[in-house]
């Protein structure tokens, strides 16, 4: 249940319903925008009769919310969220672009994307230290030591670091040493890992799973914004269809239907939904064009030796041709980039 406020309403004439609602043992989520103040109601609102708090003068209106997700829901937020990571921003009128090689092999392997990346005009560096594959022989990452050469290439270049969190245990390294917290498609319903992660002040990237629906992915990014983190940004990166051609699927209809159900930013992966290089450019400026936050591109100085994805990662200068392009589809779209 939600409760819209009237323009005029005073601070104290919220504060007094808000006291009077949470006697009834309901948490209150308080969201205030530039003209307007809502009131999301959290937990049983069985208790309260709707109609008794439209009838006070200072409220506009009260909604019952269908959707199992509350924090998430639009309707509690209505204003889009950004979320702001250093000197950058992720939603918003920003176009946000994320980029870096799929595993961190070594240190003058990472600094040298990470200064090309940023001359091209990313605005974060990703990187995998921690390596989830499908295959218990293939490269795994170089694990802490990975970390450590992530630091070093954040420090030569300035960029905030993105990278993929494995398990609970790691959290106190991650949320001392990065900036972006990734979740991957194969936690997304780590429902212990993403609980923990909202115990912290972290960004999250919450990447959708290889079959989850829109409504489980939101339902996920709940889990993490119920313990008091609503930094999350969603990431669709390819869901698993009948389709062999394709590493993925990538779901572009999933940008616009969750912009319109939750408030929350919405990045894609075009290098993960393909799994082929030569798709990863068309993919992200269908991504733009139907209304994307951010990218997360994979990209890497010597694909054809690369230890990890290299078929699906686009060489410095492909992604310099590419940022050139998306600048001019970012401006037609009135964002920056």
């Amino acid at each position: 249940m939600i409760v819209i406020m009237r323009n005029d309403a005073t601070r104290e004439e919220i504060i007094k319903l808000i006291e009077k609602i949470e006697k009834e043992d309901c948490k209150v989520s308080v969201v205030q925008g530039e003209k307007q103040c809502v009131l999301g109601l959290i937990g049983d609102t069985t208790r309260i009769d709707p109609s008794k708090i439209e009838a006070k003068e200072f409220v506009e209106r009260v909604t019952k919310v269908q959707q199992p997700y509350k924090l998430a829901n639009r309707l509690f937020h209505p204003e889009d969220t950004v979320i702001k990571v250093g000197d950058e921003t992720i939603g918003g009128n920003k176009l946000a672009v994320i980029a870096g090689p799929c595993s961190v092999e070594s240190e003058s392997q990472i600094i040298e994307i990470a200064k090309k990346v940023k001359e091209s005009g990313a605005g974060f560096l990703r990187g995998g230290a921690f390596k989830p594959r499908t295959s218990p022989y293939s490269f795994q990452g170089l694990k802490k030591h990975g970390l450590e050469l992530l630091k070093i290439a954040r420090e030569e270049t300035g960029l905030p670091i993105v990278t993929e969190i494995m398990s609970p245990d790691m959290i106190d390294d991650f949320e001392r040493d990065v900036d972006i917290i990734q979740v991957g498609a194969r936690n997304m319903q780590n429902f212990e890992l993403l609980k923990q992660l909202g115990r912290t002040n972290k960004p999250i990237l919450l990447k959708r799973g290889l079959s989850a629906t829109i409504e489980e992915l939101i339902m996920s990014a709940e889990y993490i914004m119920s313990e008091g983190n609503e930094k999350i940004i969603l990431c669709e990166r390819g869901i698993r269809t009948f389709e062999t051609y394709t590493r993925n699927t990538l779901d572009l209809s999933a940008i616009p239907a969750i912009k319109r159900l939750s408030h929350l930013p919405v990045i894609v992966d075009p290098s993960h939904a393909a799994g082929m290089w030569w798709m990863v450019e068309p993919l992200s400026k269908a991504a733009v064009a139907v209304g994307a936050d951010g990218l997360i591109v994979e990209v890497h100085n010597d694909p054809e030796n690369a230890k990890c994805d290299g078929q699906q990662s686009i060489k410095p200068e492909r992604f310099k041709s590419l940022m050139e392009d998306l600048a001019v589809m970012a401006n037609i779209e009135k964002k920056v980039i």
